[in-house]
Order: C-alpha cells, then sequence, then structure tokens
C-alpha cells in the first residue's frame, strides 16, 4: 500500500511540543498585524455556518460534499458548515459600508469533508480571509500583482521575525515573488502534471505566483479548478513558495480579483451553472448590489507549518487522522498535536 506520509530522511522537529505551541501564536499574531496594516483591513466576525440556497457557500470545485444539517429552530433551509467566505465576505463589504480601498479580514474555519489527508491537507481548514473594495478600473493584472507583492513583504517580515525569536529556524524565501502564468508553466513543462510544473518553478525561483487559474489551457486541460462565481479566472492566482523541509512547491494563498458582472455570466456558461444566476449572491453581482472587490484566503496552519519548518500539517493544528496516517507519523518522528 502507498504511504499516505511523506517523511523528510532524518526528520526531526525543530521545536518541541511546548515550543511549538507557543510560536504557532507568534507566528499568527505578527502575520495578522502586518497583514491588517499593509492592507488596510479591518478585522470582521464571520459565520461558521451559514443557510444552503443562497449562493453564498463556497462550491470549491463543485463536487465536494457540504456538511450540512437541520436545526430545531432553523427548519426553513438546511444548515451548511461553510467551506470557505469567498463570496460572503463581497456582500460583507457592502453592508458594513467599507469604502474604496478599504478591506476586512476574518478568521475562516471550514471543513471539507472530502479533502484528500496527507502532509499538506486536513479536513479542517483554517485561512485568514480578506476581501477589499477597488474601483472597476483597477480590475488589472497590475493592481493583482501589486497586491501580491504586499502580501509577500508581509510573508518576508514574519520570516525574519520567526528567525529572531528561533535561530534555528533559518530564512530561505528569495527577495522577490516571480509571476507567471500557468499557460507559461505548460508551455514549459508540456510533459508534466500542473502539480509538478509548480514544482520545477517554485525550486528554480523560490517563490512564484501561478496566474489565471480555472480556464482551459490550450492543451484543453486545466491547472486547477476553480469556482466560476468568485474569482475571475484572468486576474487570479496562487502564491506557491519552494519548501525546503518537503522538497516541494508549497502554496499558501489562493486569491484574485472577483468577477464582474460579464466575466460571471462568462464563467457560468463555460461550467454550465447559468442557473445559479437566479441566487441571492449571483444577482447582487449582475445588479451592481456589491462593490468590485479583489481577495483571498490566507492559510494559517500553512503559514505555520512553512515557518516553524514541519513536515506535516498535524504538528501545527488539531485534527482527526486515519490510522494509517498516524502510524506513519509514529514511525517517521512527527509528532501530531
Amino acid at each position: 500500500m502507498t504511504k499516505t506520509t511523506l517523511v523528510p530522511a532524518g526528520y526531526r522537529s525543530k521545536l518541541n511540543l511546548l515550543e511549538t505551541e507557543r510560536a504557532i501564536k507568534q507566528v499568527k499574531d505578527y502575520f495578522e498585524k502586518r497583514l491588517s496594516e499593509t492592507l488596510n483591513l479591518m478585522r470582521v466576525s464571520a459565520p461558521l455556518i451559514v443557510q444552503s440556497g443562497h449562493g453564498v457557500n463556497d462550491n470549491l470545485n463543485g463536487v465536494e460534499r457540504m456538511v450540512s444539517f437541520d436545526a430545531l429552530d432553523a427548519q426553513e433551509a438546511p444548515i451548511e458548515i461553510v467551506q470557505s467566505l469567498a463570496k460572503w465576505k463581497r456582500m460583507a463589504l457592502a453592508k458594513y459600508g467599507f469604502g474604496l480601498g478599504q478591506g476586512l479580514y476574518t478568521d475562516m474555519n471550514a471543513i471539507r469533508r472530502d479533502e484528500e489527508l496527507d502532509n499538506l491537507h486536513s479536513m479542517y481548514v483554517d485561512q485568514w480571509d480578506w476581501e477589499k473594495v477597488i474601483a472597476k478600473g483597477q480590475r488589472s493584472v497590475l493592481t493583482l500583482q501589486e497586491e501580491v507583492r504586499k502580501i509577500y513583504r508581509v510573508l518576508k517580515q514574519t520570516e525574519r521575525y520567526v528567525h529572531q525569536q528561533y535561530p534555528s529556524l533559518r530564512p530561505s524565501l528569495p527577495d522577490e515573488i516571480v509571476f507567471i502564468t500557468s499557460q507559461e508553466l505548460e508551455d514549459l513543462y508540456p510533459d508534466l502534471t500542473p502539480k509538478q510544473r509548480e514544482d520545477e518553478a517554485a525550486k528554480e525561483h523560490g517563490a512564484i505566483f501561478v496566474m489565471q487559474i480555472g480556464g482551459a489551457l490550450r492543451s484543453g486541460m486545466k491547472h486547477d479548478g476553480r469556482s466560476p462565481d468568485y474569482d475571475d479566472w484572468t486576474l487570479n492566482g496562487d502564491i506557491v513558495l519552494w519548501n525546503p523541509a518537503l522538497e516541494m512547491a508549497f502554496e499558501v494563498s489562493s486569491m484574485g480579483i472577483r468577477v464582474d458582472e460579464a466575466a460571471l455570466l462568462r464563467q457560468l456558461r463555460l461550467t454550465g451553472d447559468e442557473e445559479r444566476k437566479e441566487l441571492e449572491y449571483h444577482q447582487a453581482v449582475l445588479n451592481g448590489k456589491v462593490p468590485y472587490t479583489i481577495g483571498g484566503g490566507i492559510g494559517q496552519s500553512r503559514l505555520c507549518m512553512f515557518f516553524l519548518q514541519k513536515a506535516h500539517i498535524g504538528e501545527v493544528q488539531v485534527s482527526v487522522w486515519n490510522d494509517r496516517i498516524m502510524q506513519e507519523c509514529r514511525e517517521g518522528n512527527i509528532p501530531l498535536l
């Protein structure tokens, strides 16, 4: 049977369990403060559960099963645990009256029951979800790249801070992040899978932003799936770092400029989801009831894992793992929380 868990040769965590718990809070507090200052974001409260049928919950790739249940005193519609807050945030910006250049961020906690568990993936997802108001004229690659560079500066600052607190955790990020489209990656590495292409590019550059994810490439294949109704597939991307501990590409953020009216209709046609146009969220976009925005999610456990140089996401969050993964981690000296 193929192993689920990748164990680096001779792996030993550089921090013990107590040091790890202390460091997790330090990383989260430092990064959150710098991110909110750099992007001009205000923290708001966010839902763990939403009512189904409004189009607010994230459909991800459209095939994942949501965790849903009925409630004793809210029987009008099933209740769903969020998969992410990509659409909720845009509606919140309108509801709260955020102005141009202002934004929000929140702690997003989700359950993704169909996640395939491994070193990087857990059923429990924790992110900083953020969203900011932009003008229609700012819906451009230039705006996208500017915000990516801001986030990357915060990543570099956090890496330096962690090294100051724990000198054994040496920095590895390059000075600059490199921008590359998913089509350019396919052209460079036509015989590799999308994940292998990211591995090659991340290893070469140290940090990349893979742009234009969701639509079909010239080969007819997609680099990766994206829901058709929040990111504009021509103006989105992933921040991917080279992870020296695991020797692989390591995605820490998915983000993008959100759909306008035309992009929403175009992408719904491409995926055959035009019936969604009648849902509350989609009507808000089509009728100009929500602002034009840019936003994304930044993995909290992913960042802690990267900066604390851990081999498994279970070393920085508490989740549920199957017996095989737990045994592989014990044999590989990977201490799960």
